[in-house]
């Protein structure tokens, strides 16, 4: 699934702020960063995910000027932070997890979250229907493999 997301998001990557939210390992951040990303802030809810995206930085080699690693849960992230402007954000909460909070506060303020030109990719399992509208943000593509599928919004 991932290289199929970023074969997807390949024009969009280089020099892109991505956020990956629910981070876990944090590898889809790394590979952001691999293929040309400029910055990747990684939020996850555990202690222990932090520590494990930290030593996976360090193990790539990553410079921590290009990195902001964050403990919190995704929707009080969302709502505490100071409002930045993603290009790319990646958003794989667990299958079970009540993704609509999270998705409506980045549809109904997308512009404190998002740059003009952005995606916003919901990872899920592919028989959880989402919604193809978010306030200001539009599904345009779903691709599916296995049990997961890929919802991917921007800018109505």
């Amino acid at each position: 699934m991932r290289e199929t997301l970023f074969n997807v998001l390949a024009p969009r990557i280089t020099n892109a702020r991505f956020l990956d939210l629910c981070a876990g390992s944090g590898a889809i951040g790394i590979e952001a960063l691999s293929r040309g990303a400029s910055f990747v802030t990684f939020v996850d809810q555990s202690r222990r995910m932090c520590g494990l995206i930290e030593a996976n930085l360090d193990l790539c080699r990553v410079p921590e000027e290009q990195t902001q690693v964050v403990l919190n849960e995704a929707l009080d992230f969302l709502k505490r932070s100071p409002k930045q402007a993603w290009d790319l954000a990646f958003f794989d909460p667990p299958y079970a997890s009540d993704y609509l909070p999270a998705l409506k506060l980045l549809g109904a303020e997308p512009r404190a979250f998002l740059s003009d030109e952005a995606a916003l990719i919901a990872e899920h399992h592919h028989k959880m229907l989402l919604p193809d509208e978010i306030g200001a943000l539009r599904r345009w593509r779903v691709l599916k493999q296995g049990d997961s599928a890929l919802s991917f919004y921007e800018f109505n």
